[in-house]
C-alpha cells in the first residue's frame, strides 16, 4: 500500500491547489496581485509557525540542507506566487492552471538529468495523457465570454518552470533532512519575508483593508496551499519527481470541475468531459506504476 502514497498525495495536492487557485480567483476581483500573493504567502508561513511546537525539530536548522530549502523559499513562491496570481487576474483560474501542465515536462527533465531517476514507459504514457487532457480545456470555443491578450500566458508558463525546479531542489534538500514540514516552513518563511518586504517597498494604488472580501480569500488560498505543498513535499520525500509532478498537473480538472459545481462559471460539455476522462486514465497509469 505504501507505493500508493506518492500519487494519492501529489493527487490531494492537486485537488488542493485548485482550491486555492478558485479562492485567488475571488481575491483579485477587490485585491492587486502582488498584495493578495503576500497575504497568501504569509498565511502559509503563518500556519506553518503555529504548528512548529508540534511538528518542527529544530535540530534540523543546522544542518546545511537549510539552505536549500531557504533557496526554495527565494522563488517559491514569492515569485511563482505572483506569476500565477497575475496569470488568474488576466485568464482566469482554469487555463491559467491549463498553462501550468508544463510543469511535468520541465520537472521530468530535471528529474532525469540532475536526480538520475529513469522515466519509464507507463509514466512517460500518463505524462503525455495529463498534458494532453489540461491543453485540451485551453481551447477556446465561440462561447467564450471573454479575452486576454497573448503575452498573459507567459506569467502562467514562468510559474510553472519555477514550480518545476522547486520540486527537484526540495528533493535534493530532503535527501539530507527528510522533513517534509521542515522543507515547506522554511522555504514559505523566506518566501514571506521577501513578499511581504517587497508589498512595502513598492506600495499598491489600492489602500489595503483587511476586513475586505480580497484579503480574506487570499488568506483562505494561503492556508489551502499551505496543507498543498506539505503534501506535495511528501510525496516528493518518498517518491519520484517523475511519479509526482505529472500528477500535480491534474490541477486543472479539479479547477473545471470546481468551476462547474461550485462556483457555477463552467458549462459542462463533450470537450470538458473527455478532457477528464484523459486525465483521470492517465493519472491512474501512473499511480499503478511498477
Amino acid at each position: 500500500m505504501i507505493e500508493y502514497a506518492p500519487p494519492l498525495l501529489a493527487l490531494f495536492a492537486a485537488f488542493l491547489f485548485a482550491v486555492g487557485g478558485q479562492f485567488q480567483n475571488l481575491g483579485v476581483q477587490t485585491l492587486d496581485s502582488r498584495t493578495g500573493a503576500a497575504v497568501s504567502i504569509t498565511f502559509s508561513a503563518l500556519m506553518y509557525w503555529v504548528a512548529a511546537p508540534v511538528f518542527m525539530d529544530w535540530s534540523a536548522w543546522l544542518h546545511p540542507a537549510v539552505l536549500i530549502f531557504a533557496a526554495v523559499g527565494l522563488f517559491r513562491p514569492a515569485l511563482s506566487a505572483n506569476l500565477s496570481v497575475i496569470g488568474i487576474r488576466y485568464l482566469g483560474p482554469t487555463l491559467a492552471s491549463t498553462l501550468a501542465s508544463t510543469s511535468p515536462l520541465w520537472g521530468l527533465a530535471l528529474g532525469i538529468l540532475l536526480l538520475g531517476e529513469f522515466l519509464t514507459l507507463q509514466t512517460g504514457l500518463g505524462t503525455v495523457g495529463i498534458i494532453a487532457g489540461v491543453l485540451l480545456l485551453s481551447r477556446r470555443g465561440a462561447t467564450a465570454t471573454h479575452t486576454w491578450p497573448v503575452w498573459a500566458l507567459l506569467f502562467p508558463l514562468g510559474a510553472a518552470m519555477l514550480r518545476a525546479a522547486a520540486h527537484v531542489l526540495s528533493k535534493v534538500g530532503m535527501e539530507f533532512v527528510p522533513d517534509a514540514y521542515f522543507a515547506t516552513l522554511v522555504g514559505f518563511s523566506v518566501s514571506a519575508v521577501l513578499a511581504t518586504g517587497a508589498r512595502f517597498v513598492k506600495k499598491s494604488d489600492t489602500p489595503f483593508v483587511w476586513n475586505a472580501p480580497g484579503p480574506r480569500w487570499f488568506a483562505f488560498a494561503g492556508l489551502t496551499f499551505g496543507f498543498a505543498v506539505v503534501c506535495l513535499n511528501q510525496a516528493l520525500l518518498i517518491g519520484k519527481v517523475v511519479t509526482v509532478v505529472p500528477i500535480i498537473a491534474a490541477a486543472p480538472i479539479f479547477s473545471m470541475i470546481l468551476s462547474l459545481v461550485i462556483f457555477r462559471r463552467e458549462v459542462l460539455t463533450m470537450r470538458i468531459a473527455l478532457a477528464v476522462l484523459i486525465v483521470c486514465g492517465s493519472v491512474a497509469l501512473i499511480a499503478l506504476n511498477r
